[in-house]
């Protein structure tokens, strides 16, 4: 049994920073399905190839978007219902939960004869597994963090995001050296294996708990206000928020959706052929996983400097740049590069500034459930953003005409974030 304040043998205020790195790994494994873009390909390819290779199946490209979407609509639906069960348990046992069926959700991938197969057994046990397990190292950090909230919360996701840079050529490298079943099974047994190992150091501090020497600021007294979940959605700052959230992230999901389309779309404008500009498109995911996930510490670190607000109306100035860019260059590869890296970026950012600003005008005290709560936006960004991808697609014939759409959006949403100003305390 470890001191109440000590972690590892350390003294809280160092061995903290460990939490953090066990929070990051878990985050790697959770977010390998940002790499679901790579590991269509060649699944997609057994279902259409003839049997005993295949199982011979005609395979729509919108099917096999269809676990992916159900994916993340689950973990966006799943995970506000875990606030009461991480309280109860703590961290390590919801953990080491969602663990198990992660762990489940990849390795029976394996055992999918049809894109439908795929949606239960990787979208819904997966997704289910990740919404189980994503909050516990974000609240695990904020626990522990109350002097650098942002920064720790962003260090901690950052796994989330780097997750597709990492995961992408592994799985491209056990897929050419062992066939898309074993790298399902193999992913699994390791996300598995992973997870329950980080899981042990997950705990919560002491209630009460502050790191030796530090006091909350006045200028922070926002930060002092405790509102539980059913007293958070009766004030003005619920909705603001989370329309927020969902501009942001609506961006950035549809973004990782259409990314090497909307490449091949451009290449097409300025005369590239695809088999020229192909392996391109598909190295560029690595550098844009890893702006997306740099954008989780570096937002992080800006909400500690600037707020919630300024923070906020920031990405969606970036946003709105990024979205005109791509619009008013639709044959410039090095635009759509920019445009890319800086939606990317934004997505990465609001994971950290989302539940950042939770703690922060919400209090910590029922921060599993408000947060939550207000991460419903994820799934509602998810769905809108790739339906306004596609919709642009079939009716004006490209996807870059969703990018006047996506920019009015981002306007809306720096409306939206002025109303992001603390709540005063009750007297």
């Amino acid at each position: 049994m470890q001191h109440p304040h000590r972690i590892s043998g350390m003294e809280a205020e160092k061995g903290r920073w460990l939490l953090v790195i066990a929070g990051l790994m878990i985050m790697l494994c959770l977010g390998a399905i940002y790499a679901y873009s790579v590991i269509a390909v060649p699944l997609r390819r057994v279902f259409e190839a003839p049997p005993p290779m295949g199982h011979g199946l005609k395979v729509t490209s919108t099917e096999m978007q269809v676990p992916f979407i159900v994916f993340l609509l689950v973990f966006a639906v799943t995970m506000p219902l875990m606030g009461r069960y991480i309280e109860r348990y703590g961290p390590r046992r919801i953990t080491m939960l969602g663990a198990l069926l992660v762990g489940l959700g990849w390795f029976s991938a394996s055992l999918a004869a049809s894109p439908l197969a795929l949606v239960f057994l990787y979208g819904v046990i997966g997704g289910l597994g990740v919404g189980i397990a994503y909050n516990c190292p974000i609240i695990t950090s904020t626990r522990w963090f109350p002097d650098r909230r942002g920064l720790a919360v962003g260090l901690t996701v950052l796994g989330f995001g780097f997750s597709a840079a990492l995961v992408g050529p592994l799985a491209d490298f056990l897929t050419a050296s062992f066939g898309v079943h074993a790298m399902f099974r193999i992913l699994g047994v390791s996300f598995l294996a992973l997870m329950m190992l980080f899981a042990y150091l997950l705990r919560f501090p002491p209630p009460g708990w502050k790191p030796r020497g530090w006091n909350p600021p006045e200028a922070k007294a926002a930060a002092r206000i405790e509102l539980k979940r059913e007293e958070m959605v009766r004030t003005r700052l619920f909705p603001a928020l989370w329309i927020c959230y969902t501009i942001g992230t609506l961006a950035g999901l549809m973004a990782i959706g259409i990314s090497k389309p909307v490449g091949l779309e451009v290449a097409a404008n300025a005369g590239i052929s695809e088999a020229e500009i192909s392996g391109l498109l598909t190295a560029l995911i690595t550098p844009f996983a890893f702006c997306n996930g740099f954008g989780r510490p570096l937002f992080g670190w800006i909400t500690d400097k600037l707020a919630p607000r300024r923070t906020a109306i920031t990405s969606f100035i970036l946003i709105l740049l990024a979205s005109l860019l791509m619009y008013l260059n639709p044959a410039s590869i090095p635009a759509y590069i920019a445009a890319f890296a800086i939606l990317w970026l934004n997505l990465g950012g609001w994971l950290a500034i989302a539940p950042a600003a939770t703690a922060y005008f919400f209090g910590a005290g029922d921060y599993a459930r408000n947060y939550g709560l207000i991460f419903t936006a994820y799934g509602a960004g998810a769905v809108i953003g790739n339906l306004l991808a596609g919709q642009a697609k079939d009716i004006f014939g490209a996807y870059v005409m969703v990018f006047p759409y996506v920019a009015a959006l981002a306007a809306l949403g720096i409306i939206a974030a002025t109303a992001l100003k603390p709540l005063k305390p009750k007297s």
